[in-house]
């Protein structure tokens, strides 16, 4: 068989939904940090962009890129759609983010570093760009961050106003999560671009960063980058009140492959519940050039989660 006869053949079983994913699902460019969304019939994959080089021996993530699908194996890469330059109080990476929809529009929650000006002395920040579509254009809602480092003082290093999270509960009331070294939150207005109170810091078991909100069953989700042992794994505590307090439950998933960071995304999908992550396994990939992947995510009896398994074939499609 000829190789685009074959390549033609695979494609034909792929859109059957006769073959599973591999993980990590998005292969053409190294991506990190996931943030699924789900909107009608169709999963949103808000995605951070790894861009360094084999040599380099840090972060290089110039922008965030959308990806999409119907049946959680064959995702649509709709492009690079946003980057620290769409904020002009931004300088620096385009580190972890979240995408919520409210009141017909996208609020896309960014992390990323604040210039040195009359606003801030610098140090990471928190910005929100919105849209009228999933898929862009997104635009700077505020013309400012909504978080500065001068707005968080219990960390001393200025890296701590990371990876928000964001969570619209069913009364309506937003919330926000982020942090890292510390776990910080505060209630959105319904606008989505300005606190609503005071931020508050969150005494959480071995946290570092990466949080995500989940509820299922009355019962609230705070799942987490953890300390575990080196490299990151992820953790999780639990409340009937998203405010708290939170009951630690242990580890959810262990250590990545090859990566030192590990990030949680979690959602329901046509009556699963899946599990997104990132890790270090595709060719030439490692710490700063990661692969997004995914997995199921099942609930003991009690409401406790199943520890994941990482595979690499990853899960089967959603029937259409």
């Amino acid at each position: 068989m000829k190789r685009q006869s074959i390549f033609t053949f695979f494609a034909v079983l792929a859109a059957a939904g006769m073959l599973q994913a591999q993980n990590p699902i998005i292969s053409e460019i190294f991506t990190a940090d996931p943030a699924p969304l789900v909107h009608g019939d169709t999963v949103y994959l808000y995605a951070g962009h790894d861009a360094a080089t084999l040599e380099d021996t840090n972060y290089k993530m110039p922008d965030w890129y959308v990806f999409s699908s119907k049946d959680m194996v064959n995702w649509k890469n709709h492009g690079s759609v946003l980057s620290p330059a769409t904020f002009s109080w931004a300088t620096g990476e385009a580190y972890a983010a979240h995408t919520v929809e409210r009141n017909g529009k996208f609020y896309w929650f960014v992390s990323t570093f604040h210039k040195k000006d009359d606003n801030s002395n610098g140090g990471a920040a928190i910005g929100v760009a919105v849209a009228d579509t999933p898929t862009g254009p997104f635009r700077d809602a505020i013309g400012k961050a909504l978080i500065v480092n001068e707005m968080t003082t219990d960390m001393k290093h200025a890296w701590d106003d990371i990876d928000p999270a964001v969570f619209i509960d069913d009364d309506g009331q937003g919330y926000l999560f982020w942090g890292n070294g510390s776990c910080k939150w505060v209630k959105l207005k319904e606008n989505m671009i300005e606190l609503d109170g005071q931020i508050a810091t969150l005494e959480l078991k071995n946290f570092i960063e990466a949080p995500w909100i989940y509820k299922r069953k009355k019962l609230y989700y705070l799942i987490y980058a953890g300390k575990g042992t080196k490299p990151e794994m992820i953790e999780y505590a639990t409340s009937k009140s998203i405010q708290g307090p939170w009951q630690y439950r242990g580890i959810l998933a262990e250590n990545a492959p090859k990566s030192f960071t590990i990030h949680p995304g979690v959602i329901d999908f046509k009556g699963k519940t899946y599990f997104f992550y990132h890790n270090g396994e595709l060719p030439q990939g490692g710490s700063y050039r990661r692969g997004i992947c995914l997995d199921y995510l099942y609930f003991n009896k009690d409401g406790s989660m199943k520890k994941i398994i990482q595979t690499k074939e990853g899960v089967k499609a959603v029937k259409q």
